[in-house]
């Protein structure tokens, strides 16, 4: 057999002729036999291995390049020791990074919350639904929202109550003016009293309301934190009510909280049974509009007879928090009141001239 090429292979500077069945067989190697092979030779000083590259072959030993070490220094300890200082102090301040976080002070509310539209007492109809799908507007909206949510992990609002319980804003000190403030969403619902659904946009209408949204029992007790002055204060106004939304996303939970109604009737004074609303509606579109950023904390909302959002508060309250919801309710029920008899007595004067 007459070999056409020659195979030669270079061994620290020196030619060295290799036989053609020695070439053909490194040439049958795959890649990951090779690398085995290679990871093996390591072991040992002094072995050769076969490399090709470009079609030329040399043989290099496996032995690690040995490079000159630096002079040890007197000091070479004290840097050893400073260095693994540093690294034990590493830890330590990321966990101290970690507790600023959790003990940074809360912003205020930065927005109006609610929506721009003024709501309408009905569900939406399968033909409504399907109009929005086809506004592009509505599709980018749809998008957005779907991206954002995909980010979101399952336990997040469960690890958020571990900064400030869930908290994620302080309540105004003062109302939203009323030409800044938006719409308080159409949420129905079926109340204690009747098993007919009744929709807040009905029932907030001409009212000075407290709304309070609740999901778990935590959130319960946090929004009776907060109205408990208030509703000592105006539970008997005219023109004051207290509104709870019992909400409830998931239909297993709901059709349980439906089902033990007779127990919460137990828990809540008769007087506030038709204003007490169990819904399953889903929220997920209204979360984001009002400041919903945990599902499992109370929230807290006043509405004025416009239906508008006029203050909002969330979570564990804080003592300036309840002081500032009794506060701008009694500014809001005074507003109210006189509006109410400016209106009547423009309502009267007609009629006392037609009488005249």
């Amino acid at each position: 057999m007459t070999v056409e090429h020659s195979w030669e292979a270079k061994l620290y500077g020196s030619t060295v002729n290799l036989p053609f069945d020695l070439v053909a067989w490194v040439r049958i190697i795959s890649d990951a036999a090779m690398r085995a092979f290679l990871q093996l030779s390591a072991r040992s000083p002094t072995l050769l291995v076969l490399v090709s590259r470009r079609g030329q072959y040399r043989l290099v030993s496996s032995s690690p390049s040995r490079r000159a070490e630096p002079p040890s220094s007197p000091n070479t300890g004290a840097g050893a020791a400073a260095e693994s200082q540093t690294k034990a102090k590493a830890p330590e301040a990321s966990v101290g990074k970690s507790a600023k976080k959790d003990d940074a002070p809360l912003p205020l509310l930065q927005r109006p919350l609610g929506v721009h539209d003024r709501p309408q007492a009905k569900v939406p109809t399968k033909e409504e639904a399907r109009e929005k799908y086809l506004d592009h507007d509505k599709r980018m909206e749809e998008r957005t929202h779907l991206a954002r949510e995909a980010t979101r992990g399952y336990f997040a609002d469960l690890s958020a109550t571990r900064r400030h319980g869930g908290k994620t804003w302080i309540a105004p000190k003062v109302m939203i003016r009323q030409d800044k403030a938006l719409y308080f969403p159409d949420i129905y619902g079926t109340p204690l009293v009747g098993k007919e659904k009744v929709h807040t946009t009905n029932l907030l209408a001409g009212k000075v309301s407290v709304v309070t949204l609740l999901t778990t029992r935590i959130s319960e007790i946090q929004t009776a934190q907060f109205i408990e002055p208030t509703q000592a204060s105006f539970a008997d106004h005219p023109l004051y009510q207290r509104v709870q939304i019992n909400l409830q996303d998931n239909l297993i939970k709901s059709f349980l909280v439906s089902l033990f109604a007779s127990g919460i009737r137990k828990t809540i004074p008769e007087s506030l049974w038709p204003t007490y609303l169990i819904s399953s509606q889903n929220m997920e579109y209204l979360r984001e509009p009002l400041g919903i950023a945990n599902r499992h904390v109370g929230y807290v909302y006043l509405v004025d007879p416009t239906l508008k959002i006029r203050w909002a508060g969330c979570a564990d309250p804080k003592a300036e928090e309840i002081a500032a919801l009794r506060t701008c309710t009694s500014v809001l029920l005074d507003r109210s009141a006189k509006e109410q008899e400016a209106s009547s007595g423009a309502s009267a004067q007609p009629s006392e001239k037609l009488g005249a």
